[in-house]
């Protein structure tokens, strides 16, 4: 299966900007991975457009049941605005958007809450599902002010287990009911790596790893 147009763009923005590297990193988990990614480090209009435009192509299956989009503090608060202009550009859908400050404001207008207030159903943009606690507390707060939390768009869906023998993401999907869209997942970095000869040693790293590691 070949990488489509949208997924290609992504991950080659990802490793110009190195966002998406390979090497050997030990991640919190204790796992030592082949690849690296983090979306706090894209730093130009043209990455945060092309990131915006990649996450819109990735919501666009569910956005006619979205009102509005949440981007948690704080890779999530330029992700989502990305998309939302995105999607106002690309989509005709012009979303409310809505932030939270990872401690409350004491003065001026206070509260937790930037933007838009938070109704109807909402869509949670983010980078990644770790150990899904994030999105939880993202949830909660949505919640709490009476808005439905819907799903959540990442850019990287790493599809290995967590503790147990689902992942991160089929938990979330299956505790707290959220439909789960990813830009691109570890199976779209590998089919990216066989178009590159120079990378086969990146390659086999990968492919070891997804068997010992993948769902």
């Amino acid at each position: 299966m070949r990488v489509s147009d949208s997924k290609r763009q992504f991950i080659e923005l990802s490793i110009r900007f190195g966002a998406l590297k390979f090497g050997k990193f030990t991640l919190k988990s204790g796992r030592v991975s082949p690849y690296f990614f983090n979306a706090g480090v894209f730093s130009t209009g043209e990455a945060m457009a092309m990131l915006g435009a990649c996450y819109a192509d990735a919501a666009a299956g569910i956005i006619d049941e979205i009102d509005g989009l949440f981007g948690p503090a704080y890779k999530g608060i330029p992700l989502a605005t990305a998309t939302g202009i995105a999607l106002q550009q690309f989509h005709n859908r012009d979303l409310s958007i809505t932030f939270d400050r990872k401690e409350p404001k004491p003065h001026g207008e206070g509260g937790i809450l930037m933007g838009a207030s938070l109704s109807g159903n909402v869509l949670i943009i983010d980078d990644v599902i770790t150990a899904g606690t994030a999105i939880r507390h993202s949830v909660d707060l949505i919640r709490s002010e009476d808005a439905t939390p819907y799903g959540v768009v990442i850019g990287l869906d790493r599809c290995e287990r967590g503790a147990g023998n689902t992942s991160a993401v089929d938990e979330v999907r299956r505790t707290l009911g959220l439909r789960v869209q990813s830009v691109i997942t570890v199976h779209d970095i590998i089919e990216w790596l066989l178009e590159q000869p120079d990378m086969s040693n990146s390659l086999d790293l990968m492919h070891r790893y997804r068997e010992k590691y993948g769902v």
